[in-house]
C-alpha cells in the first residue's frame, strides 16, 4: 500500500471507528464484542482499500463488514458458553452499579430482537441508512428490510411498553 493510501486509511479509520463500534454495540449489546467487530471490520476494509470505491461505497462496505463481524461472532462456539452459579455471583451487573436509564432499556430490548430485525432497526434508525443502503449491506431485498424493520419496531414497542408498565 502506498504512503498516501496508508494516510487515507488511517484518517478513515479514526473517523469511522466510533460509529462502527456503536453500531456493533447496538447489534450485540456487549462493548468488548463491539470493539472486536469494529476492528475486524476495519481489517477487512484495509485489505480491500485499493479496490473499494471512495465516498459512499467505502462507508457501505465498512457497515457491511461490521454487521458481518457481529453475525460471525454470534455463531462462534465460545459464544454458547455459559457461566456456572459461582461465576455468576462474581459478575457485577450495571443495575447494581447505577440506576437503569432509558438507553439501557433500549439496548436490552434491542438484544431481545432476532439478529436480522436488530440489524435492520440499527442500520435504518441509528445509522440512518436508506432502505436500499440497508438492503445492500445485509444483502437482502428492500422488501425484506421493510418487513424486518417493521417487525423489529413492533417488538421493540411491545418490550418497552411491558418494561414501562412493570416499572415501580
Amino acid at each position: 500500500m502506498r504512503a498516501q493510501d496508508e494516510t487515507e486509511f488511517t484518517e478513515f479509520a479514526a473517523i469511522t471507528i466510533r460509529r462502527l463500534r456503536r453500531t456493533a454495540y447496538l447489534m450485540c449489546g456487549d462493548w468488548h464484542r463491539a470493539e472486536d467487530a469494529a476492528q475486524d471490520a476495519l481489517v477487512k476494509v484495509y485489505r480491500r482499500w485499493n479496490r473499494i470505491q471512495r465516498g459512499e461505497g467505502l462507508n457501505s462496505y465498512a457497515q457491511r463488514c461490521v454487521v458481518t463481524a457481529v453475525f460471525d461472532q454470534s455463531r462462534k462456539p465460545w459464544r454458547r458458553e455459559h457461566l456456572d452459579d459461582t461465576e455468576e455471583a462474581l459478575v457485577i451487573t450495571p443495575d447494581a452499579v447505577r440506576p437503569v436509564d432509558d438507553r439501557l432499556l433500549v439496548t436490552e430490548a434491542l438484544a431481545a430482537l432476532a439478529p436480522s430485525q436488530r440489524a435492520c432497526v440499527v442500520l435504518r434508525h441509528y445509522a440512518d441508512l436508506s432502505v436500499e443502503q440497508t438492503a445492500d449491506i445485509l444483502r437482502i431485498s428492500p422488501g425484506g428490510v421493510k418487513s424486518q424493520t417493521s417487525r423489529g419496531l413492533t417488538r421493540l414497542r411491545e418490550l418497552l411498553d411491558h418494561t414501562e408498565r412493570s416499572a415501580p
